[in-house]
């Protein structure tokens, strides 16, 4: 067999599992690719976010907005080593045993010849415990030569002169397999004995088997196992226990890795290959052998071996597997598989090709879950960013815009108040005045002078003591009426205060707590002082203000008037007076006045530094606006479908590991994205329709992703059609073309059908209320329809109606405008491009004309039309489908309330939801009553 270069023939055990590492390694392939573009995608979020750091640190134009947006978007480095080292594992089938002569009868096996001498090593000695057997580790690998190799692992190939040099071979010689007793050098004591084989097998997995254990402690010699491999622990048993050194090992092995071992019992002697028989033979073969071990499993004991195993733990109850041990269809699906033992060899291509694909399929399954989470839950936070922005755009004008209005009514109000009460207010200051007088000169007479000596008889003291005693009193008087005159005042714009300060304010804070730090600091200070200067009015009234200083004025002319020769003697009676003079002495019309210009002025200057605040803050928003939209661009556009996209493929590799790729049945019906076909079964749903949808370009294929999320991201409704899951087939078409496949629920015909075969008034009503359901729940949920119609609402065995083609089905944050739907149904406002989810509402209007009416003809407004431009043109002109004379009054106001031409004029869906159920009430009260007037039933 030197220098072979023919691949070997396969026997069906290699051939199947060659399969199954095949579909492995195919996977492996998209799910690496998946996740490179998934690195690049974050490393490019990352870089962005940096940039924007980085500029809004330099001082440049800020890009902070989009700095905090993406800050939250990011690959946990600690999923991505998971996923790298998960993704890039190749299979590694390592053989186990308890002797060298089972595992190497187990690996002739595997290969489909006798590749490896049998019977026992050098001097006929068991393998371990003491035994003589000292074979090297093997390692069996793929290429064009038949070729033997020392090697130490890792490092390099040992120039050594093997026997298989020699001349031709058949079976590997034994010496070399064996170190021999006189051989010194470590190395070549160290060195693993490389096969290459050009081997269907060895094309898609590499195998191992491990050394005699007095060669290398199983530790060390599985050391290869733990990093970038996927193990399949193979373990062959030949005698009817496990010894305790076999014990001992496999404990050691089972706190080292956590993968699950297949325990084969391998004959005493090597099983002799059996003849090829053909495929139809071998199933007949094989379906007898199921019938005759079912019959006997109850009947027979279960081995030794298999309550050994059972006791010690290294495999589970056989709950979930045959009676050859294999896993059955059901445990492929768990979670985890677990250890297995087989005891017919005969069969074990039924125990180890399902074991092996339990085993792959776990390790891709697992990668594929927490790559498409990853995708999922990022692209929530970019639809929730959407939405975030969109109400940003929305709202920020309409705070400023708000906060202008109230504000000038604020002024407004506060300078009518200043206006028209200059006369109110003279008549509140003699008001207090005369209400204040006696407490003023009875505080006035016991006024304790300070920083002046009156003795307590009154005796008269010097001209400067009474001069300051009149002062005195005089801020006695000023701080009373200041005080109270100022507490009136504010008491009459209290009521402003409360309607508009509060709303202002909170207005101003959320516009200002949007801008950058400088803007904010500056803005807030001056818009403090602001509120400060025109609103906090007893500030206003306090000493030091000007209201002060006109009384003050007025009690000047007051001591000018007090003439005396001599100093008067300081009494109570002579403290009343001087207090009654200088109250008596105040002009009311003269401080009105003064306290009403005062106001004005100050009005006036609040209000024109409170606009020109607000320019500075509409500016500041206007910059921020523009890139907070441009962002938004830049997350509908390239950011979501993108990502949706890498989670479509995800999604589709989970779907497809699990439950395979669905079969297509006849084909159902075609529309303008896809073909639908008929899908017996799939993924334990049935019956299934299966659309098969082929993008033509990347912009199709990312809004097939972003519609995909959305639809798959529903939690499932009665009255919405369920998606089961998707399957991306690369080779639709004969290989010529990559097709989505979307598995769903599949029901019985759809509502045009429906009407064409005929539906009772009742079951035409009672689909009008589970469309209304159904389109009410996709806008609980924050997406629109956009295209509901006859052909998308399907019905069931009992005429009950569901939602199904959500393939313009969007969150209204992530709308770009497109124009889509189906021309009859497509309200005007569809056209500008700026809608929202009252479109679905009109799409409704027209389709329960339809129910009206019970069949399928067109409205004669929309027959006429020679072309879909002038249905649209007209459409947008008014017209709408005409009354027919069978119509009842309250269904026809309905349907003209919710195809109303203005968006905010038709009514929620909330409304029209009872309004249906009234009608249905009232015109179908029983079965006997359905042929009420009201609506033609002929149908």
């Amino acid at each position: 067999m030197e220098g072979g270069g023919h691949p070997q023939r396969a026997s069906p055990l290699t051939r199947e599992l060659t399969r199954t590492f095949s579909v492995y390694n195919k996977y492996s392939v998209l799910l690496k690719k998946n996740l490179k573009e998934t690195d690049a995608f974050f490393r490019e979020i990352r870089q962005n976010y940096s940039n924007a750091c980085a500029a809004s640190a330099a001082g440049s134009e800020t890009l902070e907005v989009e700095a905090g947006q993406l800050s939250c978007i990011s690959f946990p480095r600690h999923e991505v080593e998971l996923l790298q080292s998960s993704v890039g594992s190749t299979p590694l089938i390592v053989v186990l045993g308890q002797d060298c002569a089972s595992r190497y009868q187990l690996l002739n096996t595997l290969l489909g010849e006798r590749l490896l001498p049998a019977g026992p090593g050098h001097g006929g000695g068991p393998c371990g415990e003491g035994g003589a057997c000292k074979r090297r580790k093997l390692r069996f690998t793929h290429g064009r030569q038949t070729r033997l190799s020392l090697a130490l692992p890792g490092q390099y190939e040992l120039v050594h002169q093997l026997a298989a040099h020699r001349g031709r071979w058949d079976t590997v010689p034994r010496e070399d397999l064996e170190i021999q007793e006189e051989c010194e050098d470590p190395a070549q004591r160290l060195a693993e004995l490389e096969v290459t084989l050009h081997h269907s097998l060895l094309q898609e997995c590499k195998i191992l088997v491990v050394p005699c254990p007095t060669v290398q402690p199983m530790e060390v010699a599985l050391e290869d196992c733990q990093r970038d491999v996927v193990p399949i622990f193979l373990y062959a048993v030949s005698q009817e226990l496990l010894t305790a050194g076999h014990i001992a090992e496999l404990n050691a092995m089972r706190q080292a890795l956590s993968f699950p071992i297949c325990f084969i019992r391998v004959p005493a002697e090597p099983a002799e290959p059996a003849p090829e028989r053909s495929e139809r033979e071998r199933s007949e073969r094989e379906r007898s052998e199921r019938e005759r071990s079912e019959r006997e499993r109850s009947e027979r004991e279960r081995s030794p071996l298999h309550r050994q195993l059972l006791s010690l733990g290294f495999i589970s109850s056989p709950v979930g597997n045959c009676s050859c041990g294999a896993p059955s269809q059901g445990s492929l699906l768990s979670a985890r598989p677990q250890s297995v033992l087989g005891e017919a060899f005969e069969r074990l291509h039924r125990l180890l090709v399902p074991f092996a694909r339990q085993v792959l399929q776990y390790q891709q399954v697992e990668a594929t879950s927490i790559l498409n989470a990853l995708h999922c839950r990022c692209l929530d936070l970019f639809i929730n960013q959407a939405f975030d922005m969109q109400r940003d755009l929305q709202i920020t004008p309409r705070r400023l815009e708000y906060t202008r209005e109230k504000e000038g009514e604020l002024y407004s109000s506060l300078m009518a108040i200043a206006n028209r009460k200059q006369e109110e207010m003279k008549e509140m200051i003699v008001e207090t005045l005369s209400s204040m007088k006696e407490q003023l000169l009875e505080d006035a007479a016991n006024l304790e002078f300070t920083d002046i000596i009156v003795t307590p008889n009154g005796d008269p003291v010097t001209s400067r003591d009474i001069k300051s005693c009149i002062q005195q009193i005089q801020e006695l008087i000023v701080v009373r009426l200041n005080q109270a005159v100022a507490n009136k005042l504010i008491s009459s714009v209290d009521y402003l205060r409360e309607s508009f300060v509060g709303t202002l304010e909170r207005c101003l804070s959320s516009l200002e707590s949007n801008l950058d730090t400088s803007v904010h600091n500056i803005t807030s200070n001056h818009l403090k002082q602001i509120l400060n200067a025109a609103y906090h009015v007893e500030v206003t009234f306090h000493s030091g203000s000007s209201v002060t200083r006109l009384v003050w004025e007025q009690i000047k002319q007051i001591l000018q008037r007090l003439t005396w020769v001599n100093p008067p003697a300081i009494t109570a009676d002579w403290k009343r007076k001087v207090a009654q003079d200088a109250i008596e002495s105040l002009s009311a019309a003269k401080l009105a006045k003064s306290i009403c210009s005062q106001f004005r002025t100050r009005l006036n200057s609040s209000h024109e530094a409170f606009a020109a605040s607000l320019r500075q803050l509409e500016e500041g928003h206007t910059g921020r606006l523009e890139r907070t939209e441009d962002l938004w661009l830049r997350v509908r556009k390239d950011h979501a479908p993108r990502l949706a996209r890498l989670s479509l493929e995800s999604r589709s590799l989970w779907d497809a590991l699990l439950h395979g790729k669905p079969k297509l049945g006849r084909e159902l019906g075609r529309g303008q994205y896809g073909v639908v076909y008929l899908c017996d079964s799939w993924g334990g749903h049935y019956p299934c329709a299966l659309k098969s949808v082929v993008p033509p370009d990347d912009k199709h294929w990312n809004d097939l992703a972003l519609e995909f999320h959305y639809t798959r991201s529903l939690p499932k409704h009665e009255r919405l059609v369920d998606l089961h899951g998707s399957i991306i087939d690369h080779s639709y078409g004969g290989g010529s073309s990559v097709a989505v496949l979307l598995i769903m629920e599949r029901l019985q015909r759809d509502l045009y059908t429906g009407l064409k075969a005929g539906l009772s008034l009742r079951e035409r009503l009672q689909i009008a209320l589970d469309v209304v359901e159904g389109i009410r729940f996709l806008h609980s949920q924050g997406l629109l329809h956009r295209d509901i119609k006859l052909k998308n609402v399907l019905l069931d065995k009992q005429n009950r109606a569901k939602i199904t083609d959500l393939g313009f089905c969007k969150p209204e944050a992530m709308m770009s405008g497109s124009i889509v739907g189906t021309p009859i149904h497509m309200a005007p406002e569809l056209f500008t491009g700026k809608y929202d989810n009252s479109v679905d509402v009109y799409a409704f209007g027209i389709l329960f004309w339809y129910l009206c009416t019970g069949s399928i003809k067109l409205p004669e407004a929309f027959e006429k039309c020679a072309s879909k431009d002038q249905l649209w043109n007209n459409v947008k002109k008014g017209a709408r489908p005409e009354r027919l004379a069978t119509f009842d009054e309250e269904c026809w106001q309905l349907m003209e309330a919710c195809w109303n031409g203005d968006a905010s004029q038709r009514p929620l869906l909330g409304i029209v939801q009872p309004s249906l159920q009234s009608i249905m009430v009232r015109m179908c009260p029983s079965k006997s009553g359905e042929k009420s007037a009201g609506l033609d039933d002929s149908t």
